[in-house]
């Protein structure tokens, strides 16, 4: 007997989308065709899995093959991370990347003269001004970090928060004191979303032109434009309120952020106009490139294209 043919789904754009949802102590899996998440008692409790970016996976999730297969299918990013968020192990790549999109963006950051452009622009948009001529991609990373610590000191001020330094042991989470829990557990929600519309976008995650080496380097680079528009001062607000569970009253108040700055709109055209910095053509995709997983009428590089 063959299995029935099932119709052709018609994704949701990533801009029209909820953001990000964490979910811990349950077994993913499809039921009845429905996502669902399970718990111990086996009560089960539905999941909108094509209306979400993101689901952030946090210890005690078990996934079935089926649910990682619907995730996929529907372009929903599945991240497993640690307690709070503070840790990525593990994420998935749904539908996979433009082969055209990966060659554009290695091409510009191995052009030492491409890489600068985009870094510039990369400063510009983060701080709403020029930075200042004739200076390196290492110089403008110094500029930046003098500046980011004096943002936070000037944010702890206007929240009345106790300020030290941002340090933290992902180690020993309970360690660290309540506006460093808070900001960690606010970046996590926001490289989850930013990740997510990377690769909906068709680049790599890895291939980054501020930060370098590391599997999230780009995801850093794209989460550091909106961070102070958006977690960042949600974070002090919610420490200064000395909450007894902190990470949950962030996670709810980002989501609201998100929401609120439509984050989700603005992500992959702040990509695409980025990297349009570098002055490099971005090339055609071939002939025989598998089409985008999430089609979009509006023109390319508008949110909702994937690779």
């Amino acid at each position: 007997m063959t299995e029935p043919i099932l119709p052709p789904l018609k994704p949701i754009p990533i801009k029209d989308r909820v953001s990000i949802i964490f979910l811990e102590k349950g077994q993913l899996d499809v039921l009845d065709s429905a996502f669902v998440v399970i718990d111990k008692n086996g009560v089960r409790t539905h999941i909108p899995v094509g209306g979400v970016a993101c689901l952030m996976l946090e210890p005690g999730t078990r996934v079935s093959h089926a649910a990682v297969t619907l995730a996929s299918r529907v372009g929903c990013l599945l991240v497993w991370i640690g307690e709070a968020g503070v840790r990525l192990y593990a994420s998935g790549q749904p539908g996979g990347a433009r082969a055209d999109r990966l060659l554009y963006q290695a091409k510009l950051a191995l052009d030492d003269d491409a890489r600068l452009k985009v870094v510039r622009k990369m400063y510009a948009m983060r701080f709403k001004e020029n930075p200042p001529e004739r200076r390196s991609v290492e110089q403008l990373r110094g500029i930046e970090g003098v500046r980011v610590r004096k943002m936070y000191e000037l944010l702890a001020k206007q929240y009345g928060v106790e300020w030290k330094a941002r340090n933290y042991d992902h180690t020993e989470w309970k360690s660290g004191d309540v506006p460093n829990r808070c900001l960690s557990s606010a970046t996590a929600c926001l490289y989850g979303i930013c990740e997510a519309a990377i690769l909906a976008a068709g680049y790599a995650p890895a291939i980054g032109f501020v930060h370098t080496g590391k599997p999230q380097s780009f995801v850093y680079d794209i989460a550091d434009i909106f961070k102070f528009d958006t977690v960042v001062p949600v974070a002090f607000r919610i420490a200064a309120k000395n909450p007894k569970d902190p990470e949950r009253d962030v996670r709810l108040a980002c989501r609201d952020a998100f929401r609120q700055a439509r984050v989700l709109h603005r992500i992959i055209p702040s990509i695409e106009q980025i990297l349009s910095a570098g002055g490099i053509e971005r090339p055609k995709a071939h002939e025989e490139a598998v089409p985008i997983a999430i089609p979009n009428k509006e023109e390319l590089g508008d949110a909702g294209h994937r690779g």
